[in-house]
């Protein structure tokens, strides 16, 4: 895939993971346009960027507003007349156990994770049926392959991510459409500060695991080369969180009796 003048619609490229998408499909000559809540930090972005101003759109959504979708859809192709990429970033994570979660809360997970990002999904999908071509880039996770203690509704939220996708793949495939589905382990971002907590309060601070993590650069470039290579899953983890996946698979009551002790230590901790 050849992403030069493609216009890229990021979505949570404010920081983290999207951000670093952002700067890598600019290298690449991509049209950019820059999605999440705090329009101060995707001006940051924009600036840093350096892009010209015809290649680039500050656009500034809420994943808890899906009513607003279908005309922030129309805002891109009006500003650049086709999307070539939705890049599906967007994400909240939790730490906290089931019982602790507050039903709001919970929902909260899985609207911004899952039901929201269908819905924007169902407003671009139209338009690369149009064109007979398109592509989706997902951020789904590790957790999206099995499940670990205090995260219960994010790695639900994954889990049904990684279904909707793989079962959309098959769908589309004969539009020209692709479907990219990236599942990152530790990555040394800020996501478990504004994690679900104690009181749906952000948890506010650094998982050791995360801060040991895969640089957030190292990950958006293998993001971006499962896109460009048609890759239809990318894993982007460290040995532990691989092996994980495996035992899920193939010995799972291995995996057990690893994740009964070690997930909750490293969330205490």
């Amino acid at each position: 895939m050849n992403l030069t003048n493609k216009v890229v619609w990021i979505t949570g490229a404010s920081s983290g993971i999207g951000e670093a998408l952002a700067v890598k499909f600019a290298k690449e000559g991509a049209k950019l346009v820059l999605s999440a809540r705090r329009r101060e930090e995707l001006e940051r972005v924009k600036n840093d960027l350096n892009l010209p101003e015809n290649a680039i759109l500050v656009l500034p959504m809420d994943m808890l507003r899906p009513d607003t979708f279908g005309e922030l859809t129309q805002q891109v192709t009006q500003h650049f007349g086709r999307i070539d990429v939705l890049v599906a970033n967007a994400g909240i994570s939790q730490r906290e156990k089931v019982l602790e979660t507050a039903p709001d809360d919970f929902k909260r997970v899985m609207d911004t994770n899952f039901t929201n990002l269908v819905l924007l999904t169902r407003e671009v999908l139209p338009l690369f049926v149009k064109q007979q071509s398109g592509a989706f880039l997902v951020t789904s996770s590790v957790s999206g392959k099995l499940g670990t203690p205090y995260r219960a509704f994010y790695c639900a939220s994954k889990h049904a991510l990684q279904g909707f996708f793989d079962s959309l793949r098959a769908e589309v495939w004969r539009d020209g459409i692709q479907v990219t589905v990236a599942c990152p382990g530790y990555i040394k971002t800020n996501i478990s500060y504004s994690a679900i907590g104690k009181d749906g309060k952000p948890y506010g601070k650094m998982d050791t695991n995360q801060a040991n993590g895969i640089p957030v650069e190292v990950c958006a470039q293998k993001m971006l080369q499962a896109l460009k290579s048609g890759q239809r899953e990318v894993m982007i983890a460290g040995f532990k969180e691989t092996l994980g996946t495996y035992l899920q698979r193939f010995a799972p009551a291995v995996l057990w009796r690893v994740i009964k002790n070690y997930n909750i230590k490293a969330v205490e901790g």
